[in-house]
């Protein structure tokens, strides 16, 4: 694959690590589990955003973007980090936030919302859920224009062809230290939302050859439109990248069992992840992303869908700061 021909700005310093959760899968009686630790990104408080803002920002710089816009929910860990980097670059940023659950935006809510005034968000629109968020971006984009200056629009999560070679080299990077280390890979966890990391996994993994299964954990949309636009975006970015091969249905699988009510919606098995990684790994989770996708996995293991053997690999998107605006349902 091509990487190497695409812009690119580099945020995180070394490979992320890949470690053993031990103590987790004695407690939980095996297969042998691993997080790959991409919650150690660069940018404020890290996160699976940050691989896809390298692609995207290095694109807005060539075109003489001067103001960063993107959209996410209330507490979006895409929005944080878009900020984050538009501050390492010297941009402005404007952000339109989707409530996706009615009256949930509050000025003063902690969290990532807290961050957005931190890291210093030149302005937040606020739309319903079911919003055409493209088109409010655009409506913002050429509100910026009208003042004579250059907006380049991200879409949600990072999520388009560009954005997923972040985690092509994700999966190159994790590949070359399983290799490294002498372990066979078996099968690899991670959330599935906006589409950007699990389609890049998806086309990074397969164009490569690696034979891993991978699994990805819904948090939002139900199994089949998932299915169907994760294979879409994987092969359009499969193609981008100029692999050899492009993805197949066969190779995307979508669980939508643990998205609970709703997106963001606290679910008891998301709680129980959240406490199990953080009291035997000391490893925070996030409520929406990957407290759902540990959810997703630790039910997995128990009803043996993995070999006691076999090596898992779970990715760790990031998102610790949303937890402490769930700290009502997280709290014994």
């Amino acid at each position: 694959m091509r990487l190497t021909e695409f812009p690119r700005r580099r945020y995180t310093a070394a490979p992320t690590p890949l470690e053993p959760l031990a103590r987790l899968s004695a407690h939980l009686g095996g297969p042998n589990l691993w997080i790959k630790r991409d919650d150690l990104l660069g940018l404020a408080a890290g996160g699976n955003k940050t691989r896809k803002l390298e692609f995207l920002v290095a694109d807005a710089l060539e075109k003489g973007a001067d103001t960063l816009v993107t959209t996410g929910a209330v507490q979006s860990n895409h929005c944080r980090l878009t900020l984050a980097a538009a501050v390492r670059e010297g941009l402005a940023c404007r952000l339109v936030l989707e409530e996706r659950v009615a009256n949930s935006y509050s000025p003063g809510a902690s969290g990532n919302n807290f961050l957005f005034g931190l890291l210093g968000v030149e302005a937040v629109t606020v739309v319903p859920a079911g919003t055409d968020l493209m088109a409010e971006m655009t409506k913002v984009a050429a509100e910026l224009a009208g003042q004579g200056r250059s907006a380049y629009v991200i879409p949600g999560g990072g999520s388009n062809p560009l954005g997923a070679l972040g985690y092509v080299s994700c999966a190159q990077e994790l590949m070359q230290q399983a290799f490294e280390s002498g372990l066979r890979i078996d099968h690899l966890v991670t959330a599935s939302g906006s589409g950007g990391t699990h389609a890049g996994v998806v086309a990074g993994l397969t164009g490569t050859g690696a034979g891993v299964a991978i699994t990805g954990i819904s948090v939002r949309a139900p199994k089949a439109p998932q299915e169907e636009k994760i294979l879409g975006l994987a092969r359009a970015t499969a193609e981008l990248a100029g692999a050899r091969s492009l993805p197949t249905a066969d190779d995307v699988v979508v669980l939508d069992d643990y998205v609970g009510a709703g997106y963001s919606l606290p679910t008891d098995g998301m709680i129980e992840a959240v406490k199990l990684f953080a009291r035997h790994e000391g490893v925070l989770l996030d409520p929406v992303y990957t407290g759902k996708a540990a959810a997703g996995l630790i039910d997995m293991v128990r009803r043996g869908a993995f070999g006691r053997l076999e090596n898992v690999v779970f990715l760790h998107t990031g998102g610790s700061p949303a937890l402490y605006a769930y700290q009502d349902v997280l709290t014994d």
